[in-house]
């Protein structure tokens, strides 16, 4: 059986030699739809992996088995806004660096700009989120 991070890279076709410079962005969107179109653009398009989930609380889940480079927010999530999962992702040891940026029809300006938090206004335009997310990862 191959490690997490061998099996995650033949999933995605993408040699496992280059599996240690692969940096792993959590997308948090309650529509699927939308959700997998941003993890399967990310994937495609730049040389990380994207893992979707739909709520907050799998987001926080999540995070105790993997620490993603990069939080993709949407701010509209059921029973606890972008925001609110912000706060509480920042709040765990060793993920109080990580980048985020929350995507919304209807950003809250005050909140991210508090919070140092990119945010851009759904509808997406994809090349626009994609060079984001290199300029945040430093690629």
């Amino acid at each position: 059986m191959l490690p997490d991070s061998a099996e995650s890279a033949r999933q995605e076709n993408i040699p496992t030699g280059k599996s240690a410079s692969i940096k792993t962005i959590l997308v948090v969107e309650d529509d699927v739809g939308i959700g997998s179109f941003l993890a399967q653009a990310i994937s495609q398009e730049t040389h990380h992996q994207a893992l979707l989930v739909t709520d907050g609380f799998q987001a926080l889940k999540t995070v105790m088995d993997i620490k993603p480079s990069l939080f993709i927010l949407d701010y509209q999530l059921p029973r606890m806004n972008g925001i609110e999962l912000y706060d509480k992702l920042h709040a765990i040891m060793g993920l109080e660096t990580v980048p985020a940026i929350l995507i919304s029809a209807r950003l809250p300006k005050a909140e991210i700009d508090k919070r140092h938090i990119v945010g851009m206004n759904k509808p997406l335009e994809l090349d626009e989120f994609l060079h984001t997310i290199e300029e945040l990862l430093g690629d």
